[in-house]
């Protein structure tokens, strides 16, 4: 629970639409994965991940604002992308806000592709944001080691 508290921290720091902390809870006991980044003692950054049927679904990925445009961003999803194929994954989904310029970059940039997009999946104070979806394939385990 002490590493819940730290991510719950990062992620009201790092986006003006945070989860609660009762959905981290809930994704915890649906046993989702969850992949920490450390840098020294401190936990920079987290992602989570759900998956079935060989699909796996990037819920979160969070860098704290005093680690961010450092690269770790990139290094946290490459870990969870071969963590998600060694699991026997074929793709991966998610989805990110139309203003996360940033993020869609990072996605793209990795391989990820524009399949669609959700309109007013994202809350944005007292209106909603349209969700770009994004793919990517991913090859076998045994292309990752």
């Amino acid at each position: 629970m002490e590493d819940l508290d730290r991510i719950y921290e990062i992620e009201l720091l790092a986006y003006p639409f945070p989860w609660t902390r009762g959905i981290f809870e809930d994704c915890l006991n649906a046993a989702y994965a969850m992949f920490g980044l450390q840098i020294g003692n401190d936990l920079a950054g987290y992602t989570v991940f759900n998956w079935a049927a060989g699909e796996a679904h990037l819920l979160n990925l969070c860098v704290h604002p005093d680690w961010q445009h450092r690269g770790y961003g990139s290094l946290l999803l490459e870990y969870a992308i071969n963590q998600m194929a060694r699991l026997d994954n074929k793709a991966i989904l998610l989805e990110v806000r139309t203003s996360n310029t940033r993020a869609a970059k990072l996605y793209t940039n990795r391989g990820f592709r524009v399949i669609g997009h959700r309109p007013g999946y994202y809350q944005a104070g007292d209106q909603r944001e349209d969700a770009i979806v994004m793919r990517m394939e991913l090859g076998s385990a045994a292309d990752l080691s």
